[in-house]
C-alpha cells in the first residue's frame, strides 16, 4: 500500500478513536471528592448530571458543601436551584492554562442557563477575568459583571472535552434566582387531553395509571400516547385484559427518563418503561428509520407521528399505534410503520406471551448503541487494512 495511503488511515484510525471515546461522567468525577459532595448531589437531583454528560465541549464551576449550604439555606425551589447551577456549567473549554492566557485578559462566555432559552438577554453569559496575582474572576453579566467569585483549583481536565474546576462561591444572579414554576403545574393528564390524545387521559385516570405518571414528571418523564382515533379501535382488545394488565399496558406507554427527540433519534436501542419491575421487563426498542421514529414491541411497530410538548423534564409524543408488550400479547410479524395511517391498529396478538427475551436494559433505559457497534467494527476493519 502506498505511505501516504497507510498515513491517512492511520490519522483516520486516531481520529474515529477520538470522536468514540468522548463520553466523560461528572458524577463519577466528582465522587472523588468529598468537597464537592453537595454540588454533585444537586447536578443529581437537578438532572443537570445528565445534561453536563451529553455535551462535547464543556466547563462545570464547582462549589464546595460550604458554599452550596449557603445556597440551600436560602429556601430555592429545587428548580431554581437548577437554573443557578446552569450558570456554572459553561458551553466552552476553559483549564486552568486557558484561564491564564485570556486574550485581552476578559471573555464573556455562555452558560447552559443562557443556552437554555431561560435566560432573559444576556443574563446568562458569565465574565471571566485574568487578574493580577495570578487569580482569575468569575461573575455574572446581568450583575453588572462584578467578579464574584474566584478560582480555587483545577479538579478535572480531559482536553478540550470537559474541565472540571473549583471556584469560591456560587455565582449570584437576579434572573436565576427568581422563582420558577416546577413540572407539578404540568399535569400529564391534562395535556393529553388538549393535544388529541384524551381517550388515553381518560384511561390512565380510569385506571389510576395517572398518579405513576405524575408522580414521574418531577425526575424526568416522556410519553408515547396513542391518539383517540386509534384507542377507539384498540378497545375490544383493552377491554378483555384484567385490571391488572391494563395498568401495564397503560404503563408501558412511559418512560421513567426525559428523551427529546434528538435524543431518542441518537441513543437507539432498547429502553426500560414506568411498567418495568424486575422479570417483567416490559421494554422495547427506538429505532431511527431515517427521518422516522419507531418503537418496535416484537408485537408491533408504531411510529411517532408528532410532538405534544417537549420542556424538560418532560416530553409526550404521539404514536400511530397502542404498544403491545410480549408480556401480554404474541410477537408477530411487524407491519412497516411506513405503510400504517395514523389511526390504524391492524396487529392481531390476543393471547397472553411469557416473558422469553434475554435482553436486559440498563440503569438508564438504553442497552447499546447502534452507532458505537459500527464505530467498533468500522476500527477494526481500518486496523486490519493497515496490516494489509
Amino acid at each position: 500500500m502506498p505511505h501516504h495511503h497507510q498515513k491517512f488511515l492511520l490519522l483516520f484510525f486516531f481520529f474515529l478513536v477520538a470522536t468514540t471515546s468522548h463520553a466523560h461522567n461528572i458524577t463519577k468525577i466528582l465522587a472523588k471528592h468529598p468537597e464537592l459532595s453537595t454540588f454533585n448531589q444537586y447536578l443529581s437531583r437537578t438532572r443537570l448530571a445528565a445534561d453536563i454528560n451529553r455535551r462535547l465541549t464543556i466547563t462545570v464551576l464547582a462549589v464546595d458543601n460550604a458554599g452550596m449550604s449557603s445556597l440551600i439555606s436560602k429556601g430555592y425551589s429545587l428548580y431554581t436551584i437548577r437554573n443557578i447551577l446552569s450558570l456554572h456549567v459553561l458551553v466552552d473549554y476553559f483549564g486552568a492554562k486557558k484561564l491564564h492566557q485570556i486574550s485581552k485578559g476578559s471573555t464573556l462566555t455562555s452558560s447552559v442557563f443562557q443556552a437554555s432559552g431561560a435566560a432573559p438577554g444576556t443574563s446568562g453569559f458569565v465574565n471571566i477575568t485574568d487578574l493580577k496575582g495570578g487569580k482569575v474572576g468569575f461573575g455574572v453579566e446581568d450583575n453588572d459583571g462584578h467578579l464574584t467569585s474566584h478560582f480555587v483549583k483545577s479538579i478535572k481536565e480531559i482536553p478540550y472535552n470537559i474541565s472540571v474546576i473549583e471556584i469560591s462561591q456560587v455565582l449570584s444572579s437576579a434572573e436565576a434566582e427568581a422563582p420558577t414554576s416546577g413540572p407539578s403545574e404540568l399535569n400529564v393528564t391534562t395535556i393529553l387531553s388538549k393535544q388529541g390524545c384524551k381517550s388515553f387521559a381518560d384511561l390512565l385516570i380510569a385506571t389510576g395509571a395517572d398518579a405513576t405518571y405524575q408522580s414521574n414528571t418531577e425526575s424526568g418523564l416522556t410519553v408515547f400516547c396513542p391518539t383517540d382515533g386509534v384507542v377507539k379501535g384498540f378497545m375490544p382488545k383493552y377491554k378483555n385484559l384484567t385490571t391488572a394488565k391494563k395498568v401495564s399496558l397503560l404503563l408501558y406507554h412511559g418512560i421513567p427518563v426525559y428523551q427529546s427527540i434528538q435524543m431518542l433519534k441518537q441513543n437507539n436501542g432498547v429502553v426500560n418503561t414506568l411498567a418495568t419491575d424486575r422479570a417483567n421487563k416490559y421494554d422495547f426498542t427506538v429505532q431511527t428509520d431515517g427521518e422516522d421514529l419507531t418503537l418496535e414491541t416484537t408485537v408491533v411497530t408504531s411510529k411517532v407521528t408528532g410532538t405534544l410538548i417537549d420542556k424538560e423534564p418532560l416530553a409526550i409524543y404521539k404514536l400511530n399505534k397502542v404498544l403491545l408488550p410480549k408480556e401480554l400479547y404474541k410477537p408477530t410479524e411487524a407491519t412497516s410503520p411506513k405503510s400504517s395511517s395514523d389511526d390504524s391498529d391492524d396487529e392481531e396478538a390476543d393471547a397472553p406471551e411469557g416473558d422469553s427475551d434475554d435482553q436486559t436494559a440498563d440503569d438508564n433505559g438504553a442497552v447499546g448503541i447502534n452507532g458505537g457497534r459500527m464505530a467498533v467494527v468500522f476500527l477494526s476493519l481500518c486496523v486490519g487494512f493497515l496490516l494489509m
